[in-house]
């Protein structure tokens, strides 16, 4: 007997069963997690954006929502049922983790969530051993050291979020002191995802035009603008987010949907992420920090050479320190 999908349509040719191009797989559901994923699903970088999480009922709730809504998206999206459904990502983005509680530092959030990891990265290197491994969990920099270890793969084709976000909150403070858009403030946050980042004041600019020129006490005490407490709000916002909403995630999730996009569309761009450290400036230890980096479709590109003052260079390795004293009791 016919069915309905018969009698509407006279087929022709099936074609082969459809392969995704541009895949990306989001670990974890909870508010950062989803936050990626609308931010990608609108910014229609990926044609299959596959979710996974241990919480089978809320896994399948987010993605029926989202499916919902496919009539206005141009995306294929999938709970999956394990990790054999993730094979052949491009992309590899883990939001999962413990969360952050209110007044407890990124770096108190390590080994909970190192234990989380051992389950999820040899999975995703298993099902899709060519894919970008991008850590978005907290804390980042040491969490993206423990991807890159479990994983087996090259150090180019793990990266974390980092200061990416820091940076963009950076530029946007900056604007607002400036009564300017964020767009025209060039500015980069490296180091520590975290209170130990170091805002780059010597390359801070607007058209070029170096703030510190205007003002060379910028980054000091004696400054009576107190340019200085920028920074501070940068490293406090996350604190005081979560104190007012109890987590962070929009902001979050845009700032990986950009990631994403320079990877999947290989676009060659700068962003401050975290990347393996060894070897530039004057760092030895296996530490992820973030430097400025060239994403394209292998990864990390590139970390550019930008030129530090000293002060900045003491800070960018006693961040390298704070990391590596925890990191180095970490049981992997």
């Amino acid at each position: 007997m016919a069915t309905v999908k018969d009698k509407l349509i006279q087929e022709v040719n099936p074609g082969a069963p459809t392969v995704a191009r541009s895949k990306v797989t989001i670990v974890g559901v909870g508010q950062v997690g989803m936050a990626c994923a609308i931010s990608i699903l609108q910014a229609n970088i990926a044609d299959d954006v596959t979710l996974i999480d241990v919480m089978e009922d809320k896994l399948k709730g987010e993605v029926m929502d989202l499916q919902h809504g496919s009539l206005f998206l141009k995306t294929t999206i999938t709970a999956a049922k394990d990790y054999s459904d993730t094979a052949n990502s491009k992309l590899c983005i883990i939001t999962a983790g413990v969360r952050q509680k209110e007044g407890e530092s990124r770096l108190n959030l390590v080994q909970r969530n190192v234990e989380v990891f051992k389950h999820i990265i040899p999975n995703l290197a298993k099902y899709s051993p060519d894919a970008v491994l991008l850590v978005v969990s907290n804390p980042v920099d040491i969490l993206t050291y423990v991807a890159w270890k479990l994983s087996g793969f090259p150090s180019h084709r793990v990266l974390g979020s980092g200061t990416n976000l820091d940076s963009a909150r950076f530029r946007f403070l900056i604007g607002e002191k400036l009564k300017i858009n964020s767009t025209s403030v060039h500015g980069y946050i490296i180091g520590e995802h975290g209170d130990s980042s170091v805002p780059v004041w010597s390359g801070t600019n607007v058209a070029g035009v170096s703030l510190q020129s205007l003002n060379p006490n910028l980054d000091t005490g004696k400054d009576p603008e107190e340019w200085k407490n920028i920074h501070k709000q940068v490293v406090e916002s996350a604190y005081e987010v979560i104190k007012l909403k109890g987590y962070t995630s929009w902001a979050i999730g845009l700032s990986v949907s950009s990631l994403a996009q320079s990877i999947l569309k290989n676009l060659q761009i700068v962003h401050p992420v975290s990347c393996l450290v060894k070897d530039l400036h004057g760092i030895k230890e296996d530490v992820f920090l973030s430097l400025p980096c060239v994403l394209g479709s292998a990864g990390v590109c590139g970390v550019l050479k930008q030129p530090l003052k000293e002060s900045e260079t003491t800070c960018l390795k006693k961040s390298s320190e704070t990391l590596w004293a925890v990191q180095k009791e970490l049981k992997l």
